[in-house]
């Protein structure tokens, strides 16, 4: 009989060959034949052959394998000095800085002394990397001189889930094809075991953080269960009144995603299924608005880290937060039939529009009153997110301000934006977005796929701040792919008007592009759009939809 509570993983592996050799000891006499490991093809067909890397005691090499993966190593051994376990020290990667410093072990082990066969395949590893380095340390017991290991292969493993890719994105500009690209890539990386923030740190379920995650999913892949999943098993860790990752924004973004998440993928059976928790959630959250109209949240206020501590901003970003969910609320309970809380959470979302505080010059807290309604889309955006706007941009929120400025139509500020913030990473040698980032940070610095350079700033050791300081910071963070959303949603002007795309808004914005083309994925089916300026500054549109999707032209 079959143990159904046995974990069935349905993700695949691909192995990968290195591309090429970025470092090997300098004393080349302690390392030879390592270009035997770019070749493709098994090497130990026989077991004396000697086509393998050799390494001596202080030998060592590092590998670039093209681009972030997830995974770990195959390694497959030859003959060694002592005719039994060899010792090899081996260290995984984002950058070849970190790769060649002492990576942190926290959250996924990166730096370890393994033990290989004579003869033999060992795999290993289970995090985020693009590097991999080994050296070959003493053998205990034996003289340094007699030590010698032989790795006939060191193919990367990567894991992850075997997706099409049904949404697409093409136009003028390679720049934002490219960031179009690896934002896509970056979140279906951290689309594991379920949707998590990171592949290196923070391999968990943080919702505030999926929610753009969650965006550039639907812009990208039919549902294959790793939202849902990972919804359902936040929800049932943190049983009302617990607040979501002890945060009690977190539980506003459960709600706020739950109706994105029904208006591109229109499942009601699931739904249905969240009806119990939905309205606890939303009778629990009645509580936290004061006769005034202010949210008074409790223990858990935050809304991202650069904001961690300013209360006044955290205050003005949750009551923004707070109207958004009880709007998302109201929708979900007219779905789901309970009228009585769909009134309650409308009236509820009047009465904190009657408070508005004050954000300063907060990017963040002020692109959430905009979403929200609470101040001018315009006189936000004019006064603050086109003020200094490649200033105190996070990855995470950088979202937002996306969409904030996009409220008011400032497409072309949007555009420049994202080439240049999401594309400074691009420049630095990144395949993946960063958990953080800041244009600053490029002054004088080496890229993360050159050697440290002495005299120069490094850009993944010398940066970061709060929980992601130096080689603790991720290099490949979910929350920073909102970019690819962003551009499905304004660019191509994909906007569902009902559950499943049924109906489907077509508004596309091209701002200073002179064409874009792309896709949709939906429950019916793929939509294709085609867009081109005209000389008088219209937008031409052809659009192919299933059959059982009402388009609307905008």
């Amino acid at each position: 009989m079959i143990n159904n509570s046995i974990y069935s993983d349905t993700r695949v592996r691909k192995h990968i060959l290195p591309k090429q050799i970025v470092w090997q000891n300098e004393n080349h006499s302690l390392q030879k034949n390592c270009e035997s490991l770019l070749n493709e093809g098994v090497n130990n067909a026989s077991p004396w052959s000697a086509k393998g890397c050799i390494l001596k005691t202080g030998g060592g090499i590092c590998l670039d394998y093209g681009k972030e993966i997830h995974g770990g190593m195959k390694i497959i051994s030859g003959n060694n000095s002592i005719r039994e376990l060899s010792k090899i020290r081996i260290r995984f990667g984002e950058s070849i800085s970190e790769v060649m410093n002492e990576p942190d072990n926290e959250h996924a082990v990166h730096d370890s002394i393994i033990d290989i066969p004579w003869h033999g395949t060992v795999k290993f590893g289970n995090t985020g990397f693009r590097y991999v380095r080994i050296d070959m340390p003493e053998q205990e017991g034996n003289a340094p001189e007699n030590s010698i290991v032989e790795i006939k292969e060191l193919r990367a493993v990567a894991v992850y889930r075997d997706l099409e890719y049904k949404g697409s994105f093409e136009c003028n500009d390679e720049k934002l094809n490219e960031i179009w690209e690896v934002g896509a890539y970056t979140v279906h990386l951290n689309m594991q075991d379920y949707v998590w923030d990171g592949i290196k740190r923070d391999r968990l379920v943080w919702l505030g953080d999926m929610h753009p995650e969650v965006k550039v999913i639907c812009s990208l892949f039919d549902d294959d269960g790793v939202v849902p999943g990972s919804l359902d098993y936040a929800k049932n860790q943190t049983p009302v009144p617990n607040w979501i990752n002890g945060i009690s924004s977190y539980s506003l973004w459960w709600i706020i995603i739950q109706k994105d998440w029904y208006l591109y993928k229109g499942n009601l059976d699931y739904l249905k299924e969240q009806e119990e928790y939905l309205l606890s959630l939303l009778d629990l959250l009645q509580n936290y608005v004061d006769n005034s109209g202010a949210e008074i949240l409790p223990e858990g206020r935050f809304l991202d880290w650069p904001t961690k501590g300013n209360d006044k901003v955290i205050h003005a970003g949750l009551q923004a937060l707070l109207i958004w969910a009880f709007d998302s609320g109201a929708f979900l309970c007219d779905i789901i039939n309970e009228k009585n809380v769909a009134e309650k959470c409308r009236e509820t979302v009047e009465k904190l529009k009657q408070h508005n505080p004050d954000a300063g010059e907060n990017k963040q807290a002020n692109a959430l009153k905009s979403l929200a309604g609470l101040d001018n889309p315009q006189k936000i955006n004019d006064e603050v997110l086109a003020v200094n706007p490649y200033d105190d941009v996070s990855t995470f929120y950088g979202y937002y301000v996306l969409e904030a400025r996009a409220k008011a139509g400032d497409y072309k500020g949007t555009l420049d934006l994202i080439r240049k913030y999401w594309g400074g990473m691009i420049e630095m040698g990144a395949t993946t977005f960063w958990e953080d980032f800041d244009l600053k940070w490029m002054e004088n610095a080496t890229r993360i796929n050159e050697l440290p350079e002495k005299g120069k700033k490094d850009i993944h050791k010398d940066y970061g701040n709060y929980c992601y300081k130096g080689l603790r910071h991720s290099l490949c963070h979910g929350w920073a792919g909102g970019p690819t959303a962003w551009l499905s949603e304004h660019i191509l002007g994909f906007k569902p008007l009902a559950p499943g795309c049924k109906k489907l808004l077509i508004d596309p914005h091209l701002g200073d592009l002179d064409w874009a083309e792309g896709t949709l994925p939906t429950p019916y089916g793929v939509v294709t759009v085609s867009h081109k300026k005209m000389e008088n500054g219209k937008v031409e549109t052809e659009v192919q939809a299933p059959q059982q999707i009402e388009i609307v032209n905008a």
